[in-house]
């Protein structure tokens, strides 16, 4: 017989997830009488696994083979912590840690709890929001651009549908210097569609003006790429965005500058004051000189972007605090919020100031943070990031989720891990996190979600180049993504969908996961599909902000309820080979499905199901 303990179930620890200064949390733990305890202790260790409290299980009762030990405990102040059991026995005692799987921590390891500030919370109009990100030159062209000032060298495609440049220099470089045109007119001539998909968010990848065309190398931040259009272009976007309901968010890029920059200025574009240029820039203390000014701190090395002191004093007040900061300049234009450009690059001090003089320009704005793991306990450069226990992210970039779907469909997974991952990801982040989580499929730095979900692509970039499903890929990938799609937009969270997914686009790795928008080739029964999920989420209040439960998680099929105000939404996706029988309700949406008696239907093989119950 096991010891039971589920932290994830309230017979076992309430409340469930994370809690707030002196809110009492109550443990229980069963353990089978020929253990033969006669202590029992909850040990709660600091998030450097530093001795925090001791909670004494006090024995309350025998059921059939099991003695209850239960105890209560709170904290004082916000933080990460995490525990275990201790137990004597009249023979000896021994510790008892987590023998379950999760996506934190290995088998073995301890429970984690997490207290966060009582006053954290999550702009309304985030929670439930469905995102739509847009690489900006490769959505749609409106008119001409005028390129005077575009850094150079550059190249125009002159056909839209041409693939994107692949082939390095001769020199083996990679210059990302290709471009089509896409600008803020562009965007907001199809902003009609981007609504059509439901969207409440439109997030844009990186519109500074930058010499490359994912503009991730910041050339000068309060200035709009030429090519995209003036600083009166992008307040009109805003304007018409918000006209349809649909707020608008920028990519925050503070981990790097370009070489080619107003700050760095490696090739003299911008007047010759950049740290490269002189010691007595007002830029110089922002980047670190190994031997100034040909060898410096980089990006992963990528000597195009250098990286910067995040909390050198100039740096911080000319994005932050400053009088007219990078941060005031973009909102007073008309953003309302920032996408944290690898986040676990910048320093918790720094995300904190941000943060706070963020709320104090926009008290509801919203900032997303780019984090590949569970950002609830991550580690990176050896430093703990407080995203949560600090208040600082109101969303991340829900990476696990987009893993466990796929492994789930890819038929690597019966379901159970699918489950474990949503609930421990729920468990982890406080409830308003968990609602405004950006729970994606594909990204810029993704393949297409087409491609991800039948083909591992593999290869380098001329074979990537060439790599284009077959018509049976095609017609399975696009099954599948019916059903990655149905749990992307049922589960908690705000479904995140990147340009052209809805539309079949393929494409592996960068850069042929940035290709443009196929204007008029669209697979319109996808794109349908989509529609009706963004119409969906807009009406039901439970699909936006209900909690979860899962009824069926394993032999290949997923069900869950969604509860909230009264009303609960069943979802069900069949991945089996098999029918699967359910009882009826009002049919919301569904595929692969029919009718089989008044109170049954069935959902055939790759089929989804999404129903409200009858009052």
């Amino acid at each position: 017989m096991r010891i039971l303990f589920n932290s994830k179930d309230t017979q076992f620890k309430e409340p469930f997830g994370t809690l707030i200064p002196r809110q009492e949390c109550t443990l229980r733990i069963h353990i089978p009488a020929t253990v033969q305890a006669t202590k029992v202790e909850c040990v709660i260790l600091n998030e450097d696994h530093s001795p925090a409290k001791t909670v004494p299980m006090s024995f309350q009762f025998k059921k059939g083979a099991y003695e209850q030990f239960g105890g209560k405990f709170c904290f004082e102040k916000p933080g990460l912590y995490f525990y275990g059991f201790h137990i004597t026995t009249r023979t000896g005692e021994f510790d008892l840690y987590k023998y379950g799987n999760d996506t934190n921590m290995e088998a073995g390891d301890l429970w984690q709890v997490s207290c966060v500030p009582a006053d954290f919370h999550t702009p309304d109009w985030s929670k439930g929001a469905v995102f739509y990100q847009v690489f900006p030159d490769r959505f749609h062209k409106a008119g001409k651009c005028d390129l005077t000032g575009k850094l150079e060298p550059y190249t125009v495609h002159e056909n839209w549908d041409e693939e994107v440049e692949w082939k390095p220099t001769p020199e083996g470089e990679v210059l990302n210097n290709d471009f089509y045109g896409g600008n803020f007119r562009g965007i907001m001539e199809k902003l009609p569609y981007i609504a059509s998909l439901g969207t409440t968010i439109l997030y844009l990848n990186p519109i500074s003006k930058s010499f490359s065309s994912h503009r991730y190398d910041t050339g000068d931040y309060k200035t709009p790429d030429p090519m995209l259009g003036t600083m009166a272009d992008f307040t009109a976007l805003c304007d018409a965005a918000h006209k349809l309901g649909i707020k608008v968010i920028l990519d925050g890029v503070y981990s790097h500058t370009g070489s080619d920059s107003l700050y760095f200025d490696k090739k003299g574009n911008f007047g010759s004051n950049g740290a490269y240029n002189s010691k007595e820039s007002p830029y110089y203390d922002w980047y670190t000189f190994k031997q100034w000014p040909n060898s410096y701190n980089a990006w992963w090395d990528f000597d195009t972007l250098p990286t910067v002191k995040k909390m050198e004093p100039f740096f911080v007040e000319y994005i932050i605090t400053g009088k007219d900061s990078v941060l005031e300049h973009w909102i007073k234009a008309g953003a309302d919020g920032f996408r944290l450009d690898v986040a676990d690059e910048l320093p918790n001090e720094f995300m904190d100031i941000l943060k706070k003089h963020l709320r104090k320009l926009k008290p509801d704005a919203l900032l997303v943070g780019e984090v590949w793991e569970d950002a609830s306990n991550k580690t990176a450069y050896g430093l703990r990031r407080r995203y949560f226990v600090d208040g600082t992210l109101d969303s991340a970039m829900n990476y696990p989720f987009r893993t466990a779907i796929i492994n789930f469909l890819r038929e690597r997974d019966d379901g159970r891990t699918l489950e474990e991952v949503v609930m421990t990801i729920a468990e982890n982040y406080p409830p308003e996190v968990f609602l405004s989580n950006m729970n994606l499929l594909g990204t810029h730095d993704t393949p297409r979600i087409l491609t991800a979900l039948v083909d591992d692509f593999d290869g380098g970039r001329e074979a990537l180049s060439k790599r284009k499903l077959s018509q049976q890929q095609y017609m399975v990938a696009v099954e599948r993504l019916l059903m990655a799609a149905s749990l992307q937009y049922t589960l908690p969270g705000s479904p995140s969908l990147y340009y052209g997914d809805e539309a079949a686009m393929e494409g592996g790795k960068d850069p042929f996961n940035r290709r443009t928008y196929p204007w008029g080739k669209e697979n319109q029964t996808l794109v349908e599909f989509f529609r009706a999920l963004g119409r969906l989420r807009k009406e039901n209040e439970a699909l936006r902000l209900g909690d979860i439960k899962f009824f069926q998680a394993g032999d290949q099929r997923i069900g869950f309820t969604r509860t909230y105000g009264g009303k609960t939404v069943r979802v069900y996706i069949n991945r089996s080979c098999d029918a699967w029988d359910v009882p009826a309700g009002k049919i919301l949406l569904g595929n692969n499905l029919r009718t089989v008696a008044p109170n049954w239907l069935t959902i055939s093989p790759m089929g989804v199901c999404i129903l409200e119950e009858e009052a």
